[in-house]
Parts: structure tokens; C-alpha cells; sequence
């Protein structure tokens, strides 16, 4: 293997063919540089799909009221289907795999005010476990708890750049702003993995604003998280449990899918990830076949060489060389010039990769960070010296059984 003259042979030979090792090796590279590249867009696209659920926990299901499509008992189409806290109370206390859950009453967009400063921010009414279906962070004081819902407290937590945008260096804890003209106290300050967007809410006590914003008893949403392991069965099991029960209640036809809405992250989660699973089978498939391209083509080229070294073969087992040291000569020809051009053609691909991931603006959608993981680039060296052990098979046995007399006779 680490013989010097076998080493200076394979060397002197390839300069003596530099335009056919080129495309020779460049086949290899081609293949490499291509499945690494696929491999890190497929982890690009797949990080940025994924971060679609950055700030809403993958357990979760969401309720939205909607319309009836269908009559049902006497009861036309068209009829607004509208939840209460009856129904929410239902889902948090006694739907079955049901975890934390949280319902929503709108406000929208509302002018909130502090001192001189003031700016529109959307205003969201929840309950206090909406922090864990949301996945709230909060960074000082603390986030809506019970004892604000029950005793209907006029508290705000607000975001990091409501903050930013109200209180500038002020500490907001313990001030009070104006949303819509009334008066809230800031209880604490959130930020949120989904963004900037997600920085510009604040968070009411969803029974606070019923009673200040004449919302009677109305929730216009409520979502809830399942069990972290539960399977996509187990949540649609769930999800017709509330379909049910609701259709029971506001007497609707259970089939009609309009009347209300379900957001079932579980499943939606579960398909990217079957769909992204898919991709990397898929480009897998197409980088190998690629690189096996490039193996025959560098099998082809290797029984060119053997066929123009016929005679010298012959020399050399006139000589005494044995078969073995034949087959070896080959054999590292093929793997030198497939382990380097495949090399070349896996660091272009990973600077590619880094050199995208470095200029790609960072609110790009669906395509973040893309990357090519340090086992991702062990396979593929591993795949290279395999290739190249491969292409040199077949003319390597050819070599080892060409009899001396008849190499000697060869023109």
C-alpha cells in the first residue's frame, strides 16, 4: 500500500494523462459536489418548514368556530357556530388526553399607550396556560396566572418590542398603559421564537377583556396540547371527541366540516416530517446514482489503461510480480484519483452550503441554515473510497490474468 516506486508510477501515469484523469475525476467530483449541495438545501428547507412551528408547541390542536354548510334538524345552512366559556371549560377540564389549554377572545389591533408613547399592538386575551401551547418566554416579572383570570385583574404581559417601543430604558414593571383607554398593569415582558411579529402582541386576561370590552362570556377560539407522544390516531382520535361534543352542543351536523375548524399541528407536523424524509431518500438517490455514473466512468477509463499497459503488465509477471501486486496498482490508480477528486468535490459542496448559509438574509421563508452534517460528510468520503475500490475491480482482474507470453505479443 505505501510502497514508493508503485506510488511514483501512479503519479507519473496520471501526468501522462492529465486530460483524461480531468474528466475522469471530475465525474466523481461532480457527484459528490451535488449530493452535498442537495443535502444541505433539503436541511435548509426542512429547518425553515420547521420553524413554521418555532413558537407553537407540535402537541397542540386549535378550535376555530365557523359556519354550517349543511341543514341539520330543521336548521338551515349558514348558521354561526359561536363557543363560550361553557365549551372551553368543557376542553380543559374534562375532554380526555386533553393537557394545558387556553381559548382566545379578539380584540385585534388596539392603541396602546404609555406616557408620550404610544403605537397599535395586537392584543391577545388568553388564559394562562396559553404560554406553553404559544411557547411564551418571559423575561421579567411573570406571565398571566389564575389568580388574574378569576379575579378578572386589568394585568398585561407585554412583548419585548412593545416594551421597546412604549417604555424605551424604562423598566415597564409595575406601569400601567392604556389599551383603548383603559388602564392595565404590566405584570411582565415575553419574547417568542416565532419572531418579530410574535414581539408586538400583548397578553390580557381573556376574562378581564369579556367583562371591559362587553365580551359577555364569548371565546372565539381555544387550542390545547396532547400528550408529547401521542400519535397523529391518537390526535384525530381527540379531535372527534370535540367535534362531537360540539356539534352536540350547538346542535350541528357532526360530518359538517365547516362549522368548525381544527388546526392539528401533530398531523401537520408529522406529514413534513414524512415529506422531508422522502426529500433526503430522493436525493440520495439521485447523488448516488450520480457517483455511480462516475464509477463506471472511471471503470471504463481504468480498462483503457490496462489495455495501453498490456505489454508493461506482461514485463512486470515475466519479471515475478504476482497477481496480487497487479490487482494493488490498479486498485490504488482508481482509488487516488476517486478519493481526490471526490474530496475536491465534497469541500466545494460544504463552502457552497457555508457560503449560502452566510449570505441568506435571516428572515428568508422556508429556507434556513442550511447545512451538511459531519456524519453526512463521513458517508460520503466513506462512499468515495468504496467507489473507487469498486471502479478498479474489474480491470484490476483483467490485469491479473493477462499471461505474460500473450502480453509481450500485444500491439
Amino acid at each position: 500500500m505505501f510502497d514508493r516506486d508503485k506510488w511514483q508510477e501512479i503519479i507519473f501515469t496520471i501526468s501522462q494523462n492529465k486530460l483524461r484523469t480531468f474528466l475522469t475525476g471530475f465525474s466523481v467530483a461532480w457527484g459528490i459536489f451535488m449530493l452535498i449541495v442537495l443535502l444541505g438545501s433539503g436541511t435548509g428547507l426542512q429547518n425553515g418548514a420547521q420553524e413554521e412551528f418555532a413558537d407553537t408547541a407540535t402537541n397542540s390542536i386549535w378550535v376555530f368556530s365557523g359556519q354550517t354548510s349543511t341543514p341539520f334538524k330543521g336548521i338551515k345552512p349558514g348558521k354561526r357556530i359561536k363557543f363560550d366559556d361553557t365549551d372551553f371549560d368543557w376542553v380543559d377540564n374534562h375532554l380526555n388526553g386533553a393537557k394545558e389549554a387556553s381559548g382566545r377572545y379578539y380584540l385585534g389591533s388596539s392603541e396602546v399607550v404609555f406616557g408620550g408613547e404610544s403605537g397599535s399592538f395586537q392584543i391577545r386575551t388568553v388564559h394562562p396556560d396559553h404560554q406553553y401551547i404559544e411557547k411564551t418566554l418571559t423575561t421579567k416579572g411573570r406571565f398571566l396566572n389564575q389568580t388574574d383570570i378569576d379575579e378578572k385583574r386589568k394585568v398585561a404581559s407585554i412583548g419585548s418590542l412593545v416594551q421597546k417601543t412604549l417604555f424605551k430604558d424604562i423598566d415597564p414593571i409595575n406601569k400601567y398603559i392604556k389599551v383603548n383607554g383603559v388602564p392595565f398593569k404590566v405584570i411582565g415582558v415575553f419574547e417568542d421564537e416565532g419572531g418579530e411579529n410574535e414581539q408586538e402582541i400583548l397578553y390580557l386576561p381573556i376574562t378581564t377583556a369579556q367583562m371591559v370590552f362587553n365580551g359577555l362570556n364569548q371565546v372565539d377560539m381555544f387550542m390545547f396540547n396532547i400528550d408529547k407522544d401521542a400519535s397523529v390516531e391518537e390526535s384525530l382520535i381527540i379531535e372527534d371527541r370535540v367535534r362531537q361534543k360540539m356539534a352536540e352542543t350547538h346542535n350541528f351536523d357532526p360530518n359538517d366540516e365547516r362549522a368548525i375548524r381544527f388546526w392539528n399541528n401533530v398531523e401537520g407536523f408529522q406529514e413534513i416530517q414524512n415529506m422531508f424524509t422522502g426529500i433526503n431518500i430522493f436525493i440520495w438517490i439521485i447523488g448516488i446514482m450520480t457517483i455511480i455514473a462516475g464509477i463506471v466512468g472511471i471503470s471504463n477509463i481504468m480498462m483503457i489503461v490496462v489495455k495501453e499497459r498490456t505489454k508493461e503488465i506482461g514485463i512486470r509477471k515475466a519479471l515475478g510480480a504476482t497477481p496480487g501486486s497487479i490487482v494493488g496498482l490498479i486498485l490504488m490508480e482508481s482509488v487516488l484519483i476517486t478519493s481526490v477528486s471526490g474530496y475536491i468535490g465534497l469541500v466545494l459542496g460544504v463552502g457552497l452550503i457555508e457560503l449560502v448559509s452566510n449570505i441568506l438574509p435571516p428572515d428568508t421563508p422556508f429556507f434556513k441554515n442550511p447545512e451538511v452534517d459531519f456524519q453526512v460528510a463521513v458517508t460520503a468520503t466513506l462512499i468515495l473510497i468504496t467507489a473507487g475500490a469498486i471502479a478498479g475491480i474489474i480491470p484490476a482482474r483483467k490485469a491479473a490474468i493477462i499471461r505474460p507470453i500473450e502480453a509481450l505479443r500485444d500491439e
